[in-house]
């Protein structure tokens, strides 16, 4: 039987995938609501594929706020969210917290950290917890999770790659035995190695999304048009056709900001330069603004007298996460302007000055004197944009990811604004 402690987006997600490989699984958050909601088919989060893949596999799982539920499972992973603040400082304690009910509840089980923790954890907390054999109990493995892809990420990783306090030795047959049904590489390394090796994939991703949205930010500037140089680039083999070359507004979502953070400091404690990482935190801040910017220059110095029509709220698409969402940082930046908003799934407070929630796209789209697609939700696409020329009063769209159909726009008038490309009047 495989356990979670930590029924956060992670832990609810890898359970009902455990689940699907056929594997017996129990569920363990101190939370009783949250567990009585899972239990009911609540599953508070949304992802695709993910509640009907909970209904076909759910004979296999339970959930429950009593640790002592975990005693029966050879493997428990700790799978719960490490919180981080505004600037992505994380704070440790609640996992530790956790960690410790799960070793007292399950003495026997072997237990693998899969919330992200900064390199030097894992070593120190199994030494303490099984002095002189820490490595019979304690392993860390990275985590795979992309808000709005979770479920096919979980089903099917690339590699998976596992921290332990001693890499020459087999890993125990239960939690061997689980990796193997995944069928892919499994990469053993030093605690230290695995942790780290999760904040690497992160910042070489911070290091594509910080390069393309530079050179985007430059088309713009010389009329050039992003969209037509990045099929060449992954036609270079140095790069591939897998590289991250979408333009963004920043570096959104939580984690890559908190391993960014994390780096700075390993990096001022041990005396190594990151400057290139300071470097990509500031061009996130700067390139998150771009919304705010050009909405201000299509409107003028009266913008605060104006309407902005605000398609999506969640920071991606096929999720209803809001956490560093460009459409809310959108709104803040421009205080005092009159918000109406629409999202499929995610909210926004309604008692926020100036903000008016909507039912639908048009709904938002009634009188606005811009509109301003913030989330690049399928269903924004198929929106006519007669009807949007209709339902608005101005003529401008900003439409940082190419959503809506261009030559249409410009055909019924709009001024048209997106990502790595001239704006067009």
């Amino acid at each position: 039987m495989i356990g979670f402690a930590g029924l956060s987006h992670l832990g609810l997600v890898s359970s009902i995938v455990s689940a699907a490989k056929g594997f017996a699984v129990t569920g363990f958050d101190p939370d009783p609501a949250l567990c009585c909601d899972i239990n009911e088919g609540r599953l508070q989060i949304s992802e695709p594929g993910l509640t009907e893949l909970f209904m076909s596999n759910r004979s296999r799982l339970r959930f429950s706020d009593d640790s002592r539920s975990l005693a029966e499972c050879g493997v428990v992973y700790v799978s719960a969210d490490v919180p981080t603040d505004a600037a992505g400082h994380i704070d440790l304690r609640p996992i530790r917290s956790l960690i410790s009910k799960v070793t007292c509840a399950a003495p026997s089980a072997t237990i693998v950290v899969l919330s992200q923790v900064p390199p030097g954890f894992t070593r120190p907390l199994a030494e303490q917890t099984s002095p002189g054999c820490p490595h019979d109990r304690f392993f860390y493995q990275v985590e795979t999770l992309i808000f709005g892809r979770a479920v096919d990420r979980a089903m099917h990783p690339e590699r998976i790659i596992v921290g332990s306090a001693n890499p020459d030795s087999a890993l125990p047959a239960e939690y061997s035995s689980f990796l193997d049904s995944f069928g892919c590489p499994v990469f053993v390394m030093r605690y230290e190695s695995a942790e780290l090796a999760k904040i690497s994939i992160n910042l070489f991703l911070a290091a594509s999304v910080s390069v393309t949205n530079t050179l985007a930010e430059l088309c713009e500037a010389v009329d050039a048009d992003w969209m037509e140089i990045a099929p060449a680039l992954k036609l270079d083999a140095r790069i591939g056709q897998h590289a991250y070359l979408t333009p963004g507004l920043g570096i959104g979502g939580g984690n890559l900001e908190r391993d960014l953070t994390t780096v700075l400091q390993l990096a001022a404690g041990k005396g190594t330069d990151a400057q290139v990482v300071q470097a990509f935190i500031n061009n996130s801040t700067h390139r998150c603004h771009w919304a705010a910017r050009a909405v201000r220059h299509a409107l003028g110095e009266q913008w605060r007298e104006k309407t902005i029509a605000v398609w999506g709220i969640a920071y991606k698409p096929e999720t209803s996460s809001t956490k560093n969402s460009p459409a809310l940082k959108l709104i803040k930046s421009l205080e005092g302007i009159r918000v109406k908003a629409y999202d499929p799934q995610a909210r926004v407070s309604a008692s926020q000055p100036g903000v008016t929630v909507t039912s639908s796209p048009l709904d938002a789209c009634q009188d606005a004197d811009v509109l301003a697609v913030m989330t690049p939700w399928a269903e924004f696409s198929r929106v006519d944009i007669g009807n949007i020329r209709q339902a608005m009063k101005g003529r401008i769209v900003v439409d940082p990811f190419a959503v809506l159909d261009s030559a249409r726009l410009r055909a019924e008038g709009f001024s048209y604004m997106r990502l790595g490309a001239p704006s067009v009047v």
